[in-house]
């Protein structure tokens, strides 16, 4: 076990509810109480970030938890000017703990003239102090390649898992994951295995980002329960008009798992007015109340397995199991149920 007496955890205002969630949940594991690090993050008249931490971090295993979601140039400019904040006040060791990974889209250059953002990103974060970096559900696999510090990619799916044996455990013989794109079958198959459905894919074909001007289904789906698995959900187009296709494929359901609920623009009222029976999202993304309104969205937990997640960073202890099914069944146990 390392040196440092205590984990801390510190937060910026992206996701609030989520890092208090994490503080409570390692509090139990640890029978202590595990308190965020008193901090004021403000503005000034131009808007400006100012960072001040109240208590002494000097030789600390610090965790900085902030989602970098809307508005993510502002939640990202707060994770850095936080870092930089620890890392001059001679914290030991930093760790970001990003939930979601904003500019994680913009991977690669798909046209002339184009930025790599997420790679952008990845030297910010070091620059300003950051040692190793937690996540969820990257956008595409190789970002991590884009660090030269390690980064924990933690995955939803072991929580879908779980949510989908204790909701259709009647009916998993008539479940058919979908994958709304080829560039997803990876993320559905493994979704796939871990409940032994079948897997099939939505092909479409891009204009220009947002819209999709061609949709085809790859599989027989007719009379099965759909569950489309996608890593996000922004403005909710495709993923309604993909509902809309599989029910005339012949399914008979039309369910959605999305690791981040980004929701942004029309997103909550087209899942409102969609053919689906309901959204399942994570907490990654602080839910707005329109979000929290809406009774075809239902919001799980990632607290447990955070709180899990930087209790074996801290301990040294492995982090991938953490992708198992199994193991995460009992840091869950009794939630799914009832």
């Amino acid at each position: 076990m390392p040196n440092y007496v205590e984990p801390k955890l510190i937060a910026g205002n992206s996701n609030t509810p989520l890092a208090t969630a994490i503080a409570r949940r390692m509090s139990m594991h640890r029978g202590m109480s595990v308190d965020l690090v008193k901090a004021r993050v403000e503005r000034f008249n131009d808007g400006e970030i100012f960072v001040e931490v109240y208590e002494n971090v000097r030789g600390e295993d610090m965790f900085l938890v902030q989602s970098t979601s809307n508005p993510a140039n502002d939640n990202l400019m707060e994770l850095l000017i936080m870092a930089d904040a620890l890392r001059r006040s001679s914290a030991s060791r930093i760790t970001a703990v990003i939930p979601y990974f904003g500019y994680a889209r913009q991977d690669r250059r798909t046209k002339a003239r184009t930025p790599i953002t997420a790679k952008l990103v990845a030297n910010m974060l070091v620059e300003a102090g950051v040692e190793r970096v937690l996540t969820m559900d990257l956008h595409a696999a190789q970002i991590q390649g884009f660090f030269d510090i390690p980064v924990d990619n933690l995955y939803a799916s072991p929580i879908f898992a779980l949510d989908i044996k204790e909701k259709f455990k009647d009916r998993l013989g008539d479940i058919m994951i979908v994958s709304p794109d080829v560039g997803g079958v990876a993320r559905a198959r493994e979704l796939a295995k871990r409940i032994n459905a079948p897997l099939s894919i939505v092909d479409k074909r891009r204009e220009k980002p947002g819209e999709v001007a061609e949709m085809t289904v790859i599989g027989e789906v007719k009379d099965k329960i759909c569950i489309i698995v996608d890593d996000m959900c922004d403005t909710a187009g495709t993923l309604c008009k993909a509902a809309e296709l599989l029910l005339s494929y012949g399914a008979t359901e039309v369910h959605a798992y999305v690791s981040h609920g980004v929701l942004s623009g029309p997103a909550v009222e087209r899942i409102t007015n969609s053919v689906m029976e309901n959204l399942v999202i994570t907490d990654s993304i602080a839910a707005t109340d329109p979000v929290q309104n809406c009774k075809k969205i239902r919001v799980l937990p990632t607290a447990p397995m955070f709180a899990q997640a930087i209790l074996n960073i801290w301990n040294g202890t492995s982090v991938s199991s953490l992708f198992e099914t199994g193991t995460m069944e009992p840091i869950y146990e009794g939630f799914f149920r009832g």
